[in-house]
């Protein structure tokens, strides 16, 4: 979504400096997809649970490879449908799919995991499509509740091949010549102190972003993931979204001290 950002930057009068700090790779998972959808048409898959809209589109990318796309959406339709949040939500619709259950803002983890708590799930087997990693929290919450859980990682979540923007990144904020910093996901924070600690520069990163430049944070994860390498954010939006974060970082910056 870089493009997209990039234009809604600039129509706050903003002069975006793109760095992708992300690769989405897809793994090859068409053994695990074919495994998943036998279990599904065996009945021994009661409900499933998708994170990203990438993990759904991806799954119905690699049944329509294998052939069996219109099995999986049927299969899918008899059982119970849970989101994240709308992203995986809006790929299920364009298929006709019923969701059950959607968490709510801001569609973390802790939504997620609370929509799950009065559901009794003793022995009813529930398939995970994760996001970029794997989800342990959710694992372990499953588990414990006596669901019997398979777990589909159908795409990574690695550095861009191309590193040199994020190094370039890091030495411009160090310097102060970027103003403001959006982070739209834990992983970018992430991959952009991996890149810093790679360059001895973690520490000195973290003061300026403190220090020397605005920290606009998408959402509660991000901001977690943050906060982690000692990172306060000075913007998070009100709804975990591209164009409140955008708004928002733009009353701050403009706002009078």
């Amino acid at each position: 979504m870089s493009n997209e950002m990039a234009g809604l930057i600039t129509r706050y009068g903003g002069i975006p400096c793109v760095a992708p700090a992300v690769c989405e790779v897809r793994r090859n998972s068409q053994r695990e997809v074919a495994a998943f959808l036998e279990h599904l048409l065996a009945g021994s898959i009661h409900a499933v649970i998708f994170f990203t809209g990438v993990g759904a589109s991806t799954l119905f990318q690699e049944a329509e490879r294998l052939a069996r796309l219109p099995e999986l959406l049927r299969a899918l339709r008899e059982v119970m449908i849970i989101c994240r949040g709308p992203k995986p939500a809006a790929v299920l619709k364009r298929y006709e799919i019923p969701i059950a259950l959607n968490a709510r803002e801001p569609y973390t983890t802790t939504e997620l995991l609370a929509l799950l708590q009065p559901l009794d799930m003793r022995e009813r087997g529930v398939a995970v499509i994760h996001y970029g990693e794997r989800n342990a929290a959710l694992i372990q919450t499953l588990r414990e509740k006596g669901a019997h859980v398979e777990e589909l990682c159908l795409y990574e979540w690695l550095l861009p091949e191309d590193i040199g923007p994020l190094q370039t990144l890091v030495h411009e904020i160090i310097a102060r010549r970027i103003d403001a910093v959006v982070f739209t996901s834990q992983v970018q924070a992430r991959h952009l102190f991996q890149v810093a600690a790679d360059l001895g520069l973690a520490d000195a990163l973290a003061r300026a972003l403190n220090t020397g430049t605005i920290v606009a944070s998408v959402g509660p994860t991000c901001t977690g993931a943050l906060q982690s390498y000692g990172v306060t954010p000075h913007v998070v939006p009100e709804h975990p979204k591209m164009g409140h974060l955008i708004k928002a970082l733009f009353d701050y910056a403009t706002a009078p001290r």
